[in-house]
């Protein structure tokens, strides 16, 4: 029998192929059960961090947008327009995520205030320490 823990090591790729071919032959006994465990973990975790960067972008182009009123253009409501819907497709998409909208919320906006200050290369004590936008404001697209 081929040893299948050395292929995800060697070509991830092919791995994946043959552990998927392998499952759909109901194959049992010759998949690799840790690593297949490992990569659905890691995937549920880049949902999370998916999330996580979506809300972080948007919540920094909703500061960028209060805070530098004068340089309010198409590229900062288009983005923010385009974070909404994905995080709402991704949000449809993986219902579960809805559980940590909360604390994904609290952690990107800290995120968001390096990035609008980078962005429009101010001070980051520019924006307050409290996120001013609730979470049904800056998921609401009439907002």
């Amino acid at each position: 029998m081929k040893n299948i823990s050395t292929d995800y090591e060697k070509d991830f790729h092919a791995w994946t192929l043959e552990n998927a071919a392998l499952l759909r032959q109901r194959r049992f006994a010759e998949i690799d059960v840790e690593n297949i465990a490992e990569e659905l973990e890691n995937m549920g975790r880049g949902e999370r961090h998916e999330l996580l960067n979506r809300l972080a972008v948007l919540l920094a182009h909703l500061l960028k947008w209060r805070f530098q009123p004068a340089r309010r253009g198409n590229s900062w409501k288009y983005t923010i327009e385009e974070q909404r819907r994905r995080i709402k497709r991704l949000l449809d998409e993986s219902p579960s995520l809805t559980s940590r909208l909360e604390k994904a919320f609290e952690n990107a906006y800290g995120d968001a205030i390096l990035i609008a200050a980078r962005e429009i290369d101010c001070d980051k004590g520019t924006f307050p320490n409290d996120c001013p936008f609730t979470q049904q404001q800056t998921l609401n697209s009439e907002y």
